[in-house]
């Protein structure tokens, strides 16, 4: 399958430029590199798991993205609470990683099925 193709790919790219935009003038070096790492980690892991040729890597590369995506949350939490993400923005990209967290878990449940079937 090409990853390029997938929806939870595309959200979870979008998210991660957002996350790059939305703290471009951050100060603090460590929580901005911390935040946007972990929000690319999310389609990066997509896509490796994608070319993968076993469904076992796909999956393993799937939660890999599925556990970054609740790193990232973690992190947006943070964020709000210590005022370097606006209370709005902050939950609408919580929304989004519980969207995504769920996509990812159909995707996980798919190539699983796929494999047994």
């Amino acid at each position: 399958m090409d990853f390029e193709r997938l929806d939870v790919w595309k959200r979870s790219a979008r998210l991660s430029a957002d996350l790059y935009r939305y703290l471009a003038d951050s100060r603090d070096f460590g929580f901005k590199d911390q935040i946007t790492r972990s929000g690319l980690s999310v389609p990066s892991n997509i896509t490796e798991g994608m070319v993968r040729p076993t469904i076992k890597d796909r999956i393993k590369f799937l939660y890999v993205a599925k556990g970054s995506c609740a790193e990232l949350r973690t992190q947006i939490y943070i964020g709000m609470e210590i005022g370097y993400i606006e209370r709005e923005k902050g939950q609408h990209w919580a929304t989004e990683t519980r969207e995504i967290a769920a996509m990812l878990t159909g995707l996980i449940r798919k190539q699983a099925d796929f494999g047994t079937g």
